[in-house]
């Protein structure tokens, strides 16, 4: 049996006017505007344009392939968030194309270590605040270092996690590359 949350498909935009607000305002229930993620906050905060798309989100079916349908996209342009720990840095983070797999002898070499592993999916949420499904390079409960892969350069705009299932925000890879002062690398086998 599969379990499924059916959610309103939306798109917000964050768009500065006029005095440094934003405008958001696309006929939708007030509580759905002021549900924001810790990730889109701090894109408003550094000034940065993104969109969120929301989509239904499938409990047995939460990776990337399965966010790039449901918001239609390309899965290359859906950038999952992998946490891995490297021997001497510790825990550190690797944003790659959805349909890829991450090289983790390359992740461990941009990023210092001599080896690095996938952390345990239990300790996903102590480390950083997220969830499977949910885990975003922005925002985690500290600022580990974030490598993005180098695909990300050639797309005008990539889609990650917004923080929580079912939301994806949509941003220029080097504003984000900005935002969490990422190093980019080829990072896929």
């Amino acid at each position: 049996m599969r379990s499924r949350f059916f959610g309103a498909i939306i798109t917000l935009q964050n768009t500065k006017m006029k005095g440094g607000r934003h405008a958001k305002s696309f006929g939708m229930p007030t509580a759905m505007k002021n549900t924001k993620t810790n990730a889109a906050r701090i894109l408003d905060r550094l000034g940065i344009s993104y969109e969120i798309h929301t989509y239904d989100v499938d409990l047995d079916d939460l990776g990337a392939i399965h966010a790039a349908q449901a918001v239609g996209c390309d899965v290359k342009m859906v950038f999952k968030t992998l946490v891995a720990r490297g021997d001497k840095t510790g825990i550190i983070m690797a944003c790659i194309p959805g349909d890829a797999s991450l090289d983790l002898k390359k992740l461990a070499a941009i990023s210092g270590n001599k080896k690095a592993e996938m952390i345990h999916m239990k300790d996903l949420f102590a480390l950083t605040g997220y969830v499977r499904g949910g885990c975003s390079p922005l925002g985690a409960k500290k600022n580990y270092p974030v490598f993005i892969d180098e695909s990300a350069l050639s797309l005008p705009q990539i889609s990650i996690s917004a923080g929580k299932r079912g939301e994806q925000l949509w941003v220029n890879p080097n504003d984000l590359i900005a935002a969490v002062k990422a190093k980019t690398a080829a990072l896929t086998k």
